[in-house]
């Protein structure tokens, strides 16, 4: 079973920047492509970005391309997104999730149900 979490959140004013960090233990991290979600409140759950096992592949959704960037270190068993340029939109509970495939990374989907292990969650607050 792999064990996912995540780190990094805060609250920070409108156009700063934070460093999400998803740290995995308990299973074989390269088996695994790793995407974020966040959920706001009172919203379902939405992808964010995702990286393929090796990390050469990724894929953002149109809100986060050119603010956030998503990277893995496999040696530390660890997935990054560096978000840049924060909007008051993205206050959210951001959530990192690994699937056993690069399917998803590849076509750019982002599929709940294709995700088979999560994380808790870290909070994202961007306000003035």
């Amino acid at each position: 079973q792999l064990q996912l979490v995540e780190s990094g959140g805060g609250l920070v004013q409108p156009g700063g920047s934070l460093r999400l960090a998803c740290a995995a233990s308990g299973g074989t991290f390269t088996d695994y492509s790793i995407a974020w979600f966040r959920q706001a409140p009172g919203k379902e759950r939405e992808g964010v970005s995702s990286i393929s096992t090796s990390g050469g592949n990724t894929n953002y959704k149109d809100f986060a391309k050119g603010r956030f960037t998503i990277s893995r270190d496999n040696a530390k068993n660890t997935v990054y997104l560096q978000m840049n340029n924060l909007k008051p939109e993205d206050t959210a509970i951001y959530f990192c999730a690994a699937a056993p495939s690069d399917f998803g990374v590849i076509v750019g989907t982002f599929r709940i149900e294709d995700h088979h292990f999560w994380g808790q969650g870290t909070q994202v607050t961007v306000s003035s």
